[in-house]
């Protein structure tokens, strides 16, 4: 499973990255470590309509 992270994360490698089909996200640091299983999509979903903007 192809994984992803930030642009903005640069190369300290301290981010979370997200699972190609956001059904998980983990850490970085320790990418063979244990991953959270979640679905993300509806979080991404509102994260990109703005209605979490102040």
């Amino acid at each position: 499973m192809d994984w992803r992270k930030s642009s903005f994360s640069g190369d300290s490698g301290e981010c979370v990255e997200i699972r190609q089909d956001l059904a998980a996200v983990r850490d970085s640091k320790n990418p063979g470590s244990l991953s959270l299983l979640a679905d993300l999509s509806q979080l991404v979903a509102t994260v990109k309509s703005g209605s979490l903007d102040r």
